[in-house]
């Protein structure tokens, strides 16, 4: 009589084991369906696992709790937003808790972007306000903190993994670290024509906007510090653009009359701030800019430039181009 009964009992506990063991490693299939478990600060494991459960992503709630008691996983949840979609079990839920596996989300500035399309960038990805990212880019607390006179030119061109929940200023704060990271090597006691970092920065801003190859990086900033150093206009034409807001078509003669402090066919020497996120060639270009004596430079429709020393020689090239593209036009 006892053998069966223990014999049950034996048979019983199997069961039952088995069928946690189940509950807790055997996969439930959401499909497609994304399903997002928010944690935040002061979160209790109660509540993540409520949000599992009534987002369908285990079935077992009992094997979510003792596990994560055992482990003590309770007491050390990572704030950050989880998603979970296709196959999930407990301990896979479970695992990726602990790892504090939350979602990063890809976010890529590009070199010669503005700070606006940046700030349009992170409100896309990020789910932030683009307003509060203009208005922290003239917030002389904000900028004193970081120990930068302006955001814009700062903003490092890479792609980031920021976790989801990421505040506006803890971005732009690790984007300017990654700026000054990148360009501390670059540094030495002579700059060419006795600029400033920030000066440097600036002009190669310009480059930047100007070149599409970086092999012609260092002839286009010796352009531009031959026009410097003669005292020349610059005559940049993406620094008129810039000064009214960015443009979706091409310059015009009346644009080029507009007076803004950026418009540098009217005012001399370099614009008031950098006008987009320079990459490290373009600052390198002009910390080392070819030795050349040329003035001028126009498009040759290849993606590179032709170079001129002269005025006249700069409106013959443009003729030659413009009669070039002429032929080629079916």
């Amino acid at each position: 009589m006892y053998k069966y009964i223990i014999k049950a009992l034996v048979l019983l506990t199997v069961i039952i084991i088995g069928y946690l063991y189940l509950s807790y490693a055997y996969p439930k299939d959401i499909g497609d369906k994304v399903v997002s478990v928010i944690i935040k600060p002061g979160d209790g494991f109660a509540t993540v696992a409520e949000q599992l459960l009534d987002g369908g992503v285990v079935r077992s709630g009992l094997m979510l709790k003792l596990p994560a008691r055992w482990r003590e996983l309770d007491k050390k949840l990572v704030v950050g937003r989880y998603d979970f979609t296709g196959e999930n079990s407990c301990r896979s839920v479970l695992s990726k808790l602990e790892r504090g596996d939350f979602l990063k989300i890809r976010v890529t500035v590009y070199e010669g972007a503005p700070i606006w399309k940046v700030a349009s960038v992170l409100a896309e990805r990020m789910e932030v306000d683009s307003l509060e990212i203009m208005a922290l880019s003239t917030d002389s607390l904000f900028l004193d903190s970081l120990g930068l006179p302006y955001l814009e030119g700062y903003l490092y061109p890479e792609t980031y993994f920021f976790p989801w929940g990421t505040n506006t200023r803890q971005m732009l704060s690790e984007m300017t670290a990654m700026h000054k990271a990148q360009t501390a090597d670059l540094w030495t006691d002579t700059i060419p024509n006795g600029l400033s970092r920030e000066e440097v920065i600036v002009l190669a801003s310009i480059v930047e906007a100007e070149a599409l190859r970086d092999d012609e990086k260092p002839r286009i900033a010796s352009v531009y510090q031959n026009r410097l150093r003669k005292r020349m206009k610059l005559d940049a034409d993406p620094t008129v653009i810039y000064g009214l807001g960015g443009l979706d078509r091409p310059l015009s003669r009346r644009d080029l009359k507009k007076d803004t402090p950026y418009n540098t066919y009217r005012k001399r020497g370099l614009p008031p701030t950098p006008i987009n996120s320079p990459g490290l060639a373009a600052i390198k270009a002009v910390l080392q800019p070819e030795t050349t004596e040329y003035l001028y430079f126009v498009a040759d429709g290849t993606g590179y430039h032709r170079f001129s020393k002269t005025n006249a020689e700069h409106n013959r090239a443009r003729y030659e181009i413009k009669q070039k593209r002429r032929t080629q036009t079916p």
